[in-house]
């Protein structure tokens, strides 16, 4: 552990949750391999893959925006012929209009997004696909895979078979919880069930999308462990909740703060659980685990069926 605590009231960040140090230009550039390249700003990442033929660049986050060229330019002086999104949201993309003249790949539920969003920062896609795709590129490859919606619709496994290293955004946070509301994801089980496909590529390096280290399988089953004692914990809250407590001290005629009452009960009693197993695991377990059981509990409540005091009425 780190011995230094913020202003906040947040406990201070577990040695696992720590990358390299940002340099004063902005970015950290590392080679995984074989010409596969991570680049990082601390909050969010990317990678790029240089070939025989030109660069193929995967995401573009804006906060790295025109230093992606800069880092590029590092390493090669090709320019970047293809490019891919992972999914549509615009932290992550919203810089896709720097690859002028790409190529560029979506999946098909990421590009009916883009084509609704009409962001003239993320253009659309020339090339769209439904389940799979291989890119081939100067000798190199990326396996292209959509396995149904997780964070967000058409948000894609990306793997360098070559230097076995996967990308998938918004799932896994290496070395750190989930972002807050398990990462603001828009479907809760298909997102939980995620992790466990990725494991199914025999993937050495984890791509995370967000903040400053790359990842490893045990990244990955750490986030698993994690999650599992999330929900239950959730379950075990929703079924131990005394809501007569609740509205014993509310306005019977405020429905909305009894509910609120109720939620928030139930959060602090999963944080007051997890927060002490974790924090010497995790970052910001502190910081998110009351939101990120919200929305685990919101999730059990509508997609489980375990209503708890609002199940079916003997």
């Amino acid at each position: 552990m780190t011995d230094v605590a913020n202003n906040h009231g947040y406990g201070p960040v577990p040695d696992t949750a720590h990358g390299p140090q940002i340099p004063e230009e902005g970015y950290v550039l590392e080679e995984i391999g074989d010409g596969l390249f991570w680049l990082a700003d601390g909050f969010y990442q990317m990678m790029f893959l240089v070939t025989d033929e030109g660069v193929v660049a995967v995401d573009a986050p804006p906060t790295l925006g025109r230093n992606i060229g800069r880092a590029i330019r590092k390493v090669t002086t090709a320019q970047v012929t293809h490019a891919v999104y992972t999914h549509a949201h615009a932290d992550h993309v919203g810089a896709m209009v720097v690859y002028e003249g790409a190529e560029l790949y979506a999946q098909a539920e990421a590009a009916k997004l883009l084509a609704r969003d009409a962001d003239p920062h993320r253009p659309p896609p020339t090339h769209i696909f439904e389940d799979r795709l291989t890119l081939e590129v100067g000798g190199e490859s990326l396996q292209l895979e959509y396995h149904g919606p997780n964070h967000s619709p058409g948000n894609i496994f990306v793997y360098a078979p070559k230097q076995k290293t996967l990308m998938l955004v918004d799932v896994v946070f290496p070395g750190w919880v989930p972002f807050a509301c398990l990462a603001v994801s828009q479907d809760i089980p298909a997102w939980i069930a995620a992790p466990g496909k990725a494991l199914e590529f025999p993937f050495e390096q984890f791509v995370g999308g967000h903040l400053n280290r790359l990842g490893t399988r045990a990244d990955v089953e750490t986030h698993q462990e994690f999650i599992a004692d999330l929900k239950a914990e959730s379950e075990r809250a929703i079924d131990a909740f005394d809501l007569m407590s609740v509205f014993a001290s509310s306005d019977p005629a405020n429905l909305w703060a009894i509910f609120r009452r109720y939620l928030d009960g139930v959060c602090a009693d999963v944080s007051d659980a997890l927060v002490p197993k974790w924090q010497d695991r995790l970052g910001g377990v502190d910081v998110f685990t009351d939101l990120n059981a919200f929305t685990m509990v919101e999730s059990l409540r509508l997609d489980y069926g375990r209503l708890g005091p609002f199940g079916i009425r003997d």
